[in-house]
């Protein structure tokens, strides 16, 4: 009898980053100043973590499947979207760096709703390595920005490092999404052809 992969250990991964989604928001939301915003920072990197894992293990143990493929890469867009939109929010993220939050946002957006629409064609786009590195460089800009004024203490300069690594990832993110938007556009031309 095959088991079902709705509950592989990849998937159970994925899960416990949504899940990290709403609680990393709520500690920052209710208790994001001071040392307090430590018990985000903690969840958040844990759920960066899980993040190479649960592709790691689901390609070790041959367990990759549909869901995981589609919930990934919703864990990865909502994790870095409302921890975006909370670091905006108090402050954290100012000035010039928050062009680099709506660039980020703006993309992770356009690129969803035209793998949608490739998906309907039965066209699928490949992650690139370039992607994998501006995951990278998301979950880094933030996991430091997070820290914030407590990272300070320890590290000073954590919320500079933050705001450079979330310039570095807002140049990535559009070096990416230009590089969807090539492979995509020619089948979005192809199909009005046909109409």
């Amino acid at each position: 009898m095959r088991q079902s992969s709705t509950f592989n250990l990849p998937n159970i991964l994925t899960y416990g980053r949504l899940v990290a989604v709403p609680l990393v928001f709520g500690l920052l939301f209710w208790y994001g100043q001071g040392e307090q915003r430590w018990w985000a920072f903690g969840v958040f990197a844990l759920a960066g973590i899980t993040d190479y894992f649960d592709g790691y293990f689901a390609r070790a143990y041959s367990q990759q499947s549909a869901l995981g493929r589609m919930l990934d890469p919703i864990a990865d867009k909502l994790l870095i979207a409302a921890c975006l939109l909370i670091l905006v929010a108090d402050g954290t993220i100012a000035g010039l760096a928050i062009w680099a939050a709506v660039i980020i946002l703006c993309r992770e957006i356009l690129v969803s709703g035209l793998r949608e629409f490739l998906a309907e064609l039965k066209v699928s786009v490949p992650v690139s390595k370039v992607a994998k590195w501006k995951t990278t460089a998301q979950i880094l800009a933030v996991g430091f920005l997070i820290a914030g004024d407590a990272g300070e203490t320890i590290l000073p300069g954590t919320k500079l490092i933050g705001t450079v690594l979330l310039w570095v990832s807002a140049l990535l993110t559009l070096f990416t999404g230009w590089d969807y938007f090539k492979a995509g556009i020619v089948h979005v031309i192809d199909q009005e052809g046909k109409n």
